[in-house]
């Protein structure tokens, strides 16, 4: 049995989360915690995230979720961010006048452009609903077809200065809906709301070995 722990720092759906695992997971213990001396022993760990990114980034580095990412970094525990909890590893965000996030990687977060869907209707933003994901290998991606369709809900998306990226969609735009490195996957689209092939994601997350 392995320990799994999503990181509470109040902004980010918890409980999905937590279901979602618990549910692929069926003999692991799942524990949702702020406890930095739990999340730092877990052997995987869930970064959500919903809402601004500057809520989101105040309240990390206010509970010092900052710091015990790095630490994972660091150790190599494999680590999942979902949404804003991705959006937040890179450098800096152009939502809210301009944040600086955690700079876990280079790259800054943008607004959607929006443009016109394929009858010529002008998109909205946040983008919401279902769309599609076109893959580059990874393991995270096993036994998913490629171009699944998974459930998004923002208005900004990330734009990676590394080679990172695992995974595009289109919304009038290609943005990155996942990205990779190390012992770090992340992804724009909400896994634990993406029924069959959002949990099939959690499942690979709960078995993925990262290379060294």
């Amino acid at each position: 049995m392995q320990r799994i722990a999503i990181i509470d720092y109040g902004m980010g759906n918890l409980h999905s989360a937590a279901k979602a695992l618990e549910h692929v997971a069926p003999n692991d213990e799942v524990i949702v915690t702020s406890d930095a001396v739990m999340i730092g022993a877990a052997d995987r760990v869930v970064l959500p995230g919903v809402g601004a990114i500057r809520d989101c980034v105040g309240e990390m580095r206010q509970q010092g979720v900052d710091k015990i990412v790095s630490q994972l970094v660091e150790q190599g525990t494999p680590l999942l961010g979902i949404c804003v909890g991705m959006q937040a590893m890179l450098q800096h965000s152009q939502e809210n006048g301009g944040v600086d996030a955690l700079g876990i990687f280079n790259g800054e977060i943008q607004r959607l452009k929006g443009g016109l869907d394929e009858s010529g209707n002008p998109l909205k933003i946040p983008h919401m609903g279902w769309n599609q994901v076109a893959q580059a290998e990874h393991p995270i991606w096993h036994n998913i077809d490629n171009h699944s369709r998974f459930y998004f809900v923002h208005s900004f998306a990330a734009q990676p200065n590394l080679p990172i990226s695992i995974g595009h969609c289109t919304y009038g735009e290609t943005f990155t809906a996942a990205i990779a490195h190390k012992n770090i996957v992340a992804t724009q689209f909400h896994p634990e709301k993406s029924h069959t092939a959002g949990l099939q994601l959690l499942a690979n997350f709960v078995t993925w070995q990262p290379e060294a």
